[in-house]
């Protein structure tokens, strides 16, 4: 939901925070989740109309349950198929059986469904980017056109998204239950991937105008404090929570008053959010002292040296570097290269950094990927190289897509003396 057409900031919050919650309850009590899916999105629509000229209910869960099973039982009721099937199967079943359970009915209204409704809209049967469109329209709240804006595509073609991951779901006869303990560890190492995704999405988007989308990183971050509620005894969950306030500590500082983007080495930390800093460090170390190591943990535990850094020259490279090789070992990928290049480098020396940058110009993953042209330019500029480095910079900017991005990039090159 959002919070236009006087829908108060306290409002819009609860409608988020319960959505899942209600979903999840209409889908355990009717199956069809497709139906249950838009049946919730015109209850929170009539909450959003009612609530902030009537007030808010005394039990808000309850009254979603309420509106959203009424528009769901009429739906079915009228669905012409569905009734087909009923009357062929009547002879079999009792008459009870026949009649639509009432609101009040099925489990306890304490239930809370959203890790359960996380796994499906996770589910391996998806591309990673229907995951995500899912999971914000079912688990977020989100309508399809705000998850359109987020993403710079038109509404139609995400509601297309939407429409063929629930499609997906559905043709894949995935119950609304828990994964098999078989299944589990799998199953939610895609679950924080996801959020992941759309944190990342958030702090740095791939195209547009602006830096970031303080609301793909705000329901990122929501819906890991969900999951992080439920299964408070898992480091990775904590890991990639704390991973995300760390990082989010310092969007104040990334744009300046033009939006322009500033590297972190040149922010103001007097800026960044010293309550997320405190946080995000102390549910790392809790994670990384009580539960096994895992990758997650581990990029919070870098953040968390940045972020406790006073200055950028007060950075403990070192740790870092150490920190990205113990990554590298236990979850190897080309942006743990990248990133630990730069580590090398501020340790060892720019020269040292693009060799460990050259083991990537042949892997498919990072072809063309502006990161590798602007991290190159970078420690091609600390050696020295000025020609080397304007052109790995207008490299990259051709091949960004973020306008902040590429507007940084451009001034990097132009600011080079020949």
């Amino acid at each position: 939901m959002s919070a236009d057409g006087g829908v108060t900031p306290a409002v819009e919050e609860t409608l988020r925070e319960l959505t899942p919650q209600v979903l999840g309850a209409l889908v355990r009590r009717y199956g069809h989740f497709d139906a249950s899916e838009d049946a919730v999105q015109e209850a929170l629509l009539a909450a959003a109309v009612q609530w902030p000229d009537q007030g808010m209910p005394d039990n808000p869960r309850s009254w979603l349950i309420t509106v959203a099973s009424r528009r769901l039982t009429d739906e079915l009721r009228s669905d012409e198929a569905r009734s087909r099937r009923e009357v062929a199967v009547a002879t079999m079943a009792p008459a009870d059986d026949l009649l639509t359970p009432s609101p009040e009915d099925g489990p306890p209204l304490d239930q809370d469904d959203t890790l359960t409704l996380l796994f499906l809209c996770c589910h391996p049967a998806l591309s990673a980017a229907s995951q995500v469109a899912l999971t914000l329209r079912a688990v977020g709240g989100l309508t399809t056109a705000q998850i359109a804006r987020a993403f710079l595509v038109p509404e139609a073609t995400m509601g297309q998204r939407v429409s063929r991951a629930k499609q997906r779901v559905k043709t894949a006869g995935t119950g609304f239950t828990m994964p098999p303990q078989s299944e589990w560890d799998e199953r939610l190492r895609v679950v924080l991937h996801v959020l992941y995704l759309i944190f990342n999405e958030g702090y740095t988007t791939t195209s547009g105008p602006d830096l970031h989308s303080v609301e793909l990183t705000g329901e990122a971050v929501r819906l890991t404090r969900a999951v992080r509620r439920l299964l408070p005894d898992d480091g990775e969950v904590a890991g990639l929570l704390a991973l995300m306030v760390l990082t989010d500590a310092r969007r104040p500082a990334r744009t300046g008053p033009g939006g322009e983007l500033i590297p972190l080495a040149d922010q103001d930390r007097a800026l960044w959010n010293s309550e997320f800093i405190r946080e995000g460090v102390e549910l790392v170390t809790q994670a990384l002292s009580r539960t096994s190591l895992g990758p997650y943990q581990i990029q919070a535990a870098i953040a968390a040296v940045h972020d406790e850094a006073p200055r950028a020259e007060d950075t403990d490279w070192p740790q870092i570097l150490a920190l990205y090789r113990l990554l590298d070992r236990i979850s190897p990928n080309p942006m743990v290269t990248l990133n630990q290049a730069v580590a090398v480098a501020m340790v060892d020396g720019p020269r040292a950094g693009l060799e460990l940058l050259a083991e990537l110009d042949a892997d498919d993953r990072m072809a063309g990927h502006h990161r590798l042209d602007a991290v190159r330019a970078h420690l091609l500029e600390m050696a020295g190289d000025r020609d080397g480095a304007r052109a790995g910079y207008r490299a990259a900017a051709r091949r960004t897509t973020s306008l902040p991005e590429r507007r940084y990039l451009e001034d990097r090159a132009a600011r080079l003396p020949s």
